[in-house]
Parts: structure tokens; sequence; C-alpha cells
């Protein structure tokens, strides 16, 4: 089974910065896109970063110049470095994946969401 889990979120000061960290692991036979998303509340999920395995990424204009993204293929694992951190950042953060399972085809898989709180 496969699973993919945040870690890094918390409450930071506005113009402080947080990393997130997603690692996936279970029956993973090779991973393409990675990315983030994030949800506020009483809006719409949206598309934070994305990063595919060769190393392209993407970003939302909003944190364009302020956010980028990384991955370790060997680890599994994708980061999202949040600098100059704004109220408005404030949001339930998701990891996104779309790999493929051994014996399977490809499928988009979520984690489970960490909270991020820009406050004084």
């Amino acid at each position: 089974q496969v699973q993919l889990v945040e870690s890094g979120g918390g409450l930071v000061q506005p113009g402080g910065s947080l990393r997130l960290s997603c690692v996936a692991s279970g029956n993973i036979y090779r991973i393409n896109a990675m990315g983030w998303h994030r949800q506020a509340p009483g809006k719409q999920r949206e598309l934070v970063a994305t990063i595919t395995s060769g190393g392209t990424s993407h970003f939302v204009d909003s944190v364009k110049g302020r956010f980028t993204i990384s991955r370790d293929n060997a680890k599994k694992t994708v980061y999202l470095q949040m600098n100059s951190l704004k109220a408005e950042d404030t949001a339930v953060y998701y990891c996104n994946a779309e790999l493929q399972e051994w014996g399977g085809g490809w499928l988009s898989y979520w984690g489970q969401g960490t909270q991020v709180a820009v406050s004084s």
C-alpha cells in the first residue's frame, strides 16, 4: 500500500520560513511528478508547486520567488522550502504524487496534509 507522509508544518511569523517534506513509501515502481497543493479555510484546494522526475518545476504566481521545490528521487521525497511567508500562505498543505505501483497503472496519491499558519 502506498503512503505519502508530510512533515514540517507549524506556526511561523510573517517573513519567516518553513520547510515541508513528503516521503512516499510502499509498493512503488516509479514516480513521475510530485507536488504540493494547499487549501485555506473556505477556499478551494489550489496547486502550489510541482516538480517532474527530471527536475522541471512549476509554481503558482503567488509564491514565485518565495518558494522552491526540490526532490530526492532515491529517497522518494519532495521538499517545499517556503521563505518570506505571508498570512495568506496559511493553509493545510497536501503532498501529491503521480506514481506507478509494481504491476499496476499510474495513479495519483495524496498525503494527509500538514498545517501551516503564518501569524504574528
